[in-house]
């Protein structure tokens, strides 16, 4: 791992198991619209990525349905069940040790923007960080995007000196892409063992929030 200055976070899967509210809007927006339902495992994979894409995975869908699909989970996920979510255990401390290195910290995440900053604020990841970015509501930014603009807020000009950690292809992907480095987390939702990781481009792996720590800022 190189010197870095920055690193930034995703939510879903990396500070937060959103799980329960996540799952509780995609329900609900199946039932609303008499979709088939699907099993457990097919659900999951909704925690994460853009809401769009997702029903257009599953379900083969195109066009103006999938914004209608949209709008009815967004409201659902806004009003109802977007405070369902529970911290890993240990993710604090991870941010305790970054701050105390001197280390500035920042959220990129696909959840919409108005939602990441509520949901932070709640949670108390404010008290670590002001620099939030999430996705626009008409779900044109990339991951890469939404990475760029919380390091270019943080001051960063070189992406090498900075680490992005998340759970997902779509976390690595975007690291990647503008050549930040990354960390994989497999306690999340995407990535489920170390070798997942490791076909991306990575500077290491962690089981845990305690191997997180290790990994940033060594055992002290």
């Amino acid at each position: 791992m190189q010197h870095f200055d920055v690193v930034v976070f995703d939510v879903d899967g990396t500070l937060l198991d959103t799980s329960e509210g996540v799952l509780a809007s995609v329900k609900y927006t199946i039932k609303e619209h008499n979709l088939p339902e699907v099993d457990e495992e097919v659900l999951k994979t909704f925690i994460g990525p853009p809401i769009q894409n997702s029903f257009s995975k599953v379900y083969g869908l195109k066009g103006d349905i999938l914004q209608e699909l949209a709008t009815t989970f967004r409201n659902q996920y806004k009003d109802v069940d977007l405070l369902k979510a529970v911290p890993y255990e240990g993710i604090y401390s991870v941010f305790e040790a970054l701050i105390k290195e001197g280390k500035k910290v920042a959220i990129a995440t696909y959840k919409r923007q108005d939602y990441a900053t509520k949901i932070m604020h709640h949670f108390g990841f404010d008290k670590y960080t002001d620099i939030i970015y999430g996705a626009d509501h008409e779900n044109k930014l990339k991951k890469r995007d939404i990475i760029e603009l919380a390091l270019k807020d943080c001051g960063v000009k070189d992406f090498s000196n900075a680490i992005m950690i998340g759970d997902s292809d779509n976390d690595a992907i975007g690291a990647q892409e503008i050549g930040t480095q990354f960390i994989g987390v497999t306690y999340g939702f995407g990535f489920s063992k170390k070798e997942d990781i490791c076909k991306y481009k990575n500077v290491g792996s962690a089981d845990s929030t305690q191997e997180l720590v290790s990994l940033l800022v060594g055992d002290k």
